[in-house]
């Protein structure tokens, strides 16, 4: 059984090595790949994303009971450019194929819902596999370029 935790600033530690780690961001290589997340960065990170009192970002942890660890990620914010909430659900390529990603975009959408969002959006790299699970979950593509794929689904 999976949850979603929200972090203590000090377990940012995970966040840190989660997209720093090459195998886990390979989706994201046509945008640079791995992110580096130093310490100096994690106190204004934390505020803007799980302390946002306008509601426009949510940030979790996805916790599996079962491994009785942290396996990946999940969050959405809004997108001004977009006008949309854009999801991103990151889980680490050690805990892949055991449908983590499935259900943790799941209790994401739950949680969004719970929280008045009407529509979740993701913009896909347009060679990323997780298009698949997000059709599976109900997802619609809005539109596709060379890039990214646009998957959009009301709540």
């Amino acid at each position: 059984m999976l949850k979603l935790i929200k972090p203590e600033i000090g377990q940012l530690e995970y966040r840190q090595k989660l997209i720093a780690d090459s195998d886990t961001m390979a989706y994201n290589a046509k945008w640079g790949g791995t992110i580096d997340f130093p310490l100096e960065k994690w106190e204004k990170w934390y505020e803007r994303c799980l302390n946002d009192a306008n509601g426009k970002q949510f940030y979790r942890y996805v916790y599996s009971e079962e491994e009785n660890c942290f396996v990946g990620e999940a969050s959405y914010r809004y997108d001004e450019g977009y006008g949309e909430y854009i999801v991103n659900i990151i889980i680490e390529h050690k805990h892949r194929g055991k449908g983590y990603g499935r259900e943790g975009l799941r209790l994401l959408m739950d949680a969004a819902k719970a929280n008045g969002v009407e529509k979740l959006c993701d913009d896909i790299a347009a060679d990323n596999p997780s298009i698949a699970l997000f059709k599976e979950m109900g997802f619609s593509e809005e539109w596709r370029n060379d890039d990214a794929v646009m998957m959009a689904k009301t709540l």
